[in-house]
């Protein structure tokens, strides 16, 4: 990319979509501008964060199994709960745990609950580097510096509404 466009592109496309669809109200139109801006802030965040993880041999995905991790009790969880907290299929699931235990940060062992089961584990190196990457994180803030509290907190309330709507939690 070469740089900031000298206009808002997601305004410039709501002007567009009047002129290419004069049905659409005033709604339609919002709710576009919202979703556009939505998946642009999504692609912007995933940059940044992956950048500022880089150093520390993690992606995002990588870094969220991590730090799901180290939250559980036992450093410790099935593959398949992996999945589920982070509501992903399980072929990506496979993909993080790979990366990350090629990269001695968890290692799987057999599931003594499950004969079947896959429990990945967290390491020590693992445990180090998702507290040193999220030192890090913490300093960017997550790459949403440039909101306050309250407009974070509006922002997640509105994004919970949102994912409780689609059916994401109940």
């Amino acid at each position: 990319m070469s740089g900031p466009l000298p206009f808002d592109p997601v305004e410039r496309a709501a002007e567009s979509w009047v002129k290419k669809y004069p049905e659409a109200d005033a709604e339609i139109i919002a709710a576009m501008k919202a979703v556009t801006s939505i998946m642009r802030a999504q692609q912007i965040l995933l940059a940044e964060l992956d950048a500022a993880l880089r150093p520390f041999g993690l992606t995002f995905s990588r870094y969220e199994a991590l730090v799901l991790l180290t939250f559980s009790s036992a450093g410790q969880l099935p593959l398949s709960k992996i999945g589920e907290r982070l509501q992903v299929h399980a072929t990506s699931v496979t993909n993080v745990i790979d990366r990350l235990e090629a990269s001695g940060f968890v290692r799987r062992v057999p599931n003594p609950r499950d004969g079947r089961g896959t429990l990945a584990v967290l390491t020590d190196s693992g445990r180090a580097i998702a507290h040193e990457a999220t030192l890090e994180l913490h300093k960017r803030r997550f790459g949403l510096g440039g909101l306050g509290a309250d407009d974070l907190d509006s922002l997640f309330n509105r994004l919970r509404r949102l994912r409780h709507d689609a059916g994401d939690f109940g």
